[in-house]
């Protein structure tokens, strides 16, 4: 079996102090050697200059590094733009995904799929980019039925994708289930799971209601029995992701991607509680 990937997500800071911090969080995380760190990318554009900037600068640093690009709300012709930024700048992969809508904003752009910003995105630019998609074991929570859910991932597959990244979850079963619909189909590209380490349980509760991420519930329960006693949160959380991690990588998922929330912290000792001994 090859060795597994491990890959690590970010979000542009918004101010010079969120970008001091995460320059400090990704020092230490670079001493874990990912495969590459992504950048993410606000509803309807909000943080494209702030996304661009973060990947040059940990490009700078001698990591590899991958915007994420959204296609909801934009042009065919700023998309252009943008993906002539990324070669410009030597950015060789990317994580093309169809995007939010910011609130209040009316229209959905020129391209309406993910699937259709990769079809773009290989007429301009041939095979210049690793194309990364976004892959939902538990049902993206806008799909009108799982079985579209899954035609929609077979549509970016299609398209030119060369790997995807699903959102975390916290059910290896849902992983693996969705693993064998899509062999199934002949889709045979690399699914990396996605891994959100817990360390809050607010947090937590919020992301996962707003992605349609399910927390189990023996899991919900023990987190809102310790209250605001961070400690035991952090270690119980700690023993639930890794043994997650565990099973994902003993079942063959080709790789982890840790979603960090610009902390270096909790991915650490993930990575050192998987690594240890090896």
């Amino acid at each position: 079996m090859a060795t597994p990937d491990f890959s690590i997500e970010f979000y542009p800071p918004k101010t010079p102090d969120g970008a001091d911090k995460l320059r400090v969080a990704r020092a230490k995380l670079a001493l874990l050697q990912p495969k590459y760190f992504s950048v993410t990318f606000g509803a309807g554009g909000s943080t494209q200059q702030g996304t661009l900037d973060t990947v040059v600068e940990i490009l700078g640093e001698g990591h590899e590094a991958a915007p994420h690009l959204s296609c909801v709300g934009a042009s065919r012709e700023s998309i252009r733009t943008i993906l002539k930024q990324f070669q410009s700048h030597g950015i060789r992969r990317l994580v093309a995904l169809r995007g939010d809508l910011p609130s209040g904003y009316g229209g959905a752009g020129e391209l309406r799929y993910a699937s259709e910003l990769i079809e773009f995105i290989r007429a301009e630019t041939g095979d210049w980019f690793h194309i990364e998609v976004a892959a939902y074991p538990e049902v993206h929570p806008q799909a009108r039925s799982p079985q579209d859910d899954l035609q929609n991932f077979a549509r970016k597959v299609q398209a030119g994708a060369n790997s995807a990244i699903t959102q975390y979850f916290y059910n290896a079963d849902a992983y693996f289930a969705f693993m064998d619909q899509t062999r199934k189909l002949g889709i045979d590209i690399p699914v990396v799971a996605g891994i959100m380490p817990i360390t809050n349980y607010t947090q937590l509760m919020r992301f996962s209601d707003m992605c349609g991420a399910e927390i189990p519930r023996w899991v919900r329960l023990k987190l809102a029995s310790f209250g605001d006693d961070s400690a035991s949160i952090k270690a119980f959380g700690l023993d639930v992701v890794s043994q997650l991690c565990e099973r994902l990588l003993a079942g063959g998922a080709p790789g982890l991607h840790f979603y960090s929330m610009n902390q270096a912290v909790a991915t650490t000792a993930l990575w050192e509680r998987l690594t240890a001994g090896k």
